[in-house]
């Protein structure tokens, strides 16, 4: 039998933020949302549920751990678990799927006038700007976190690069439909 049966492209997520360090549904979503930019699209009942089935499978095992105002369920990679990410780090990752709302509106232009359409793409600037601020707090968090420092590091700066590919689309659409 595979050590990858029953795991899903979530499952990697849900295992590498597990990671040697343990982790509870409450930090996982935490974690999805500080890194919004990465990966996430699943809601966030996923990351309350997955780490259950995941250990239902044998790859994560739970303890309770005292938390703040109650016990919370902590979980951590088995064997299994490891074995299941080394033999999926080693598979060949696909083209990211990007799912980009303002693509679909440019696509949909010959329904409205120029202007209309750039209204409606005019929240994207905002988008970024908040993009900018977000990788900035990202940057300072990555030294207290040194076994992913790298990682983080590389993973920000792809991120920056998205953002300016966004950014020049957008200026070159502005410039194209009259805009700003």
């Amino acid at each position: 039998m595979s050590s990858t049966a029953g795991l899903t492209s979530f499952s990697y997520v849900v295992l590498v933020l597990v990671g040697e360090g343990g982790a509870g549904p409450h930090d996982l979503v935490r974690m999805m949302r500080q890194g919004a930019w990465s990966y996430w699209s699943s809601s966030q009942s996923q990351y309350y549920a997955e780490p259950k089935r995941l250990e239902k499978l044998g790859y994560l095992r739970s303890s309770k751990q005292p938390g703040r105002t109650h016990e919370r369920t902590a979980y951590a990679l088995t064997d299994a678990g490891r074995a299941a990410l080394r033999e999926w780090l080693g598979t060949p990752a696909t083209f990211p799927r990007i799912q980009n709302e303002g693509v679909i509106r440019l696509l949909g232009a010959e329904f409205a006038d120029d202007a209309t359409v750039l209204e409606g793409l005019s929240g994207l600037r905002g988008d970024i700007a908040a993009g900018r601020a977000w990788l900035e707090r990202a940057a300072e968090i990555e030294p207290t976190l040194p076994h992913r420092e790298r990682a983080l590091r590389l993973n920000r700066r792809l991120a920056s690069r998205m953002l300016d590919a966004q950014e020049a689309w957008l200026d070159e659409v502005e410039a194209e439909l009259g805009g700003p």
